[in-house]
């Protein structure tokens, strides 16, 4: 039988979906998120969707092993789920670009009445920047890590709210994650990243403008975050 030890990006996502909700998990892979929730009693339902026939045949075999009822459905995204068997949407493990297209596709995640729990592996700024500009609220941002150098986010969202547009420079920081626990780190392990970008940018030989005026704008947003902390 498998171990259900979540690794800790998973564990910080699992412990962000509420008591007795009914979850919908998308890109489920092994199922170990859902299954773990079920076997505790955190959650009165969920549902694992994937786009691939091997990770569900897998997680199958976790639930069955561990003797819970985990639904299977073998669609992208959001297509197989409805949007009444569930009130928390848990989606990670992808780009951030991924997830947006994940929720566009299905305008019903963002209606005020869903939880989403997200957690990119790349591109954050592009999916808050996408939040925003659908009216989605951004109500908590946790930060975890994997070892030394791996760090991650879980936004957790949740639509109904007033659409607002921010260049995605801008995007890089929100409210909710300048009060998470661990903030001033993380964003000098961000700063650190994107000053060396802009280093690498300023001596190329072949300088697109735009993309340093905006890289640019990436660090002194993130300088002034800091700044403020």
């Amino acid at each position: 039988m498998e171990s259900l030890i979540l690794t800790p990006r998973l564990d910080c996502l699992a412990s962000l979906v509420p008591q007795g909700a009914h979850l919908a998990d998308i890109g489920t892979d092994h199922g170990k998120l859902p299954i773990s929730l079920l076997k505790a009693g955190r959650v009165q339902s969920a549902v694992g969707s994937d786009i691939g026939a091997g990770p569900l045949r897998h997680a199958e075999q976790n639930a069955r092993d561990h003797g819970v009822s985990l639904p299977l459905r073998l669609a992208p995204g959001l297509d197989a789920i409805a949007p009444d068997e569930c009130d928390t949407v848990s989606i990670a493990g992808m780009g951030g670009q991924t997830i947006a297209e994940i929720l566009d596709a299905a305008p019903w995640a963002i209606d005020g009445g869903h939880l989403l729990l997200l957690q990119p592996m790349t591109g954050a700024p592009e999916l808050r920047q996408w939040l925003w500009q659908n009216g989605c609220r951004i109500v908590e941002e946790t930060i975890c890590r994997e070892g030394a150098r791996r760090w991650y986010i879980v936004i957790s969202a949740r639509g109904g709210a007033d659409k607002r547009e921010k260049p995605l420079s801008a995007c890089h920081v929100s409210t909710a994650l300048l009060r998470a626990a661990g903030a001033k780190e993380y964003l000098a392990h961000l700063l650190r990243i994107e000053t060396h970008a802009l280093a690498g940018m300023e001596q190329g030989s072949a300088v697109d403008e735009a993309r340093l005026a905006a890289q640019r704008d990436t660090v002194t947003a993130l300088r002034d975050a800091m700044e403020g902390l």
